[in-house]
């Protein structure tokens, strides 16, 4: 898988020649089942996560792409907790631009409004879906199936 991926990072300009070297990868088609990932984002994750086997959960892929939260607390005093500034800034570009284009699809537009209903910000409300996005993306991974959409939880 190794060649394969440094294939993939040689080849970026030429998008048509990545099309060809994502479609050849096995897990191609699981990763632009979702909505929202295309073949140069399911290229950038294909090159960033791999197959996903490093990371024992689906909290440690997110905290590995900056999209878990991280608590600010000095001495006694805690701040609450805010956005990663750690982890890999491409993947977590890759998330977030995923979760934007997702917006036409009605699972994640539903989780979209229900984040905005409570009160979060668009930036916000596209951070929390990018998390959960990872979260589907790491079971899709190691378990090797396609995306199913699930419909948002009420309450």
């Amino acid at each position: 898988m190794a060649p394969a991926i440094s294939e993939v990072r040689d080849v970026c300009p030429h998008p048509y020649r990545l099309e060809e070297l994502l479609d050849a990868h096995p897990l191609s088609k699981v990763l632009t089942s979702i909505p929202g990932i295309g073949v140069r984002t399911g290229a950038r994750i294909l090159i960033e996560v791999g197959d996903g086997s490093t990371f024992p959960t689906a909290g440690h892929l997110a905290a590995y792409a900056g999209l878990a939260p991280a608590t600010r607390s000095s001495g006694s005093s805690i701040r609450g907790e805010q956005p990663s500034r750690r982890g890999n800034k491409q993947l977590k570009r890759a998330f977030f631009l995923s979760a934007f284009a997702a917006l036409g699809d009605p699972a994640s537009r539903a989780y979209y409004d229900k984040k905005i209903a409570q009160g979060k910000h668009h930036t916000q409300a596209l951070l929390c879906l990018a998390r959960r996005r990872a979260d589907v993306l790491f079971a899709m991974l190691r378990d090797g199936t396609f995306y199913e959409p699930q419909p948002a939880k009420s309450g």
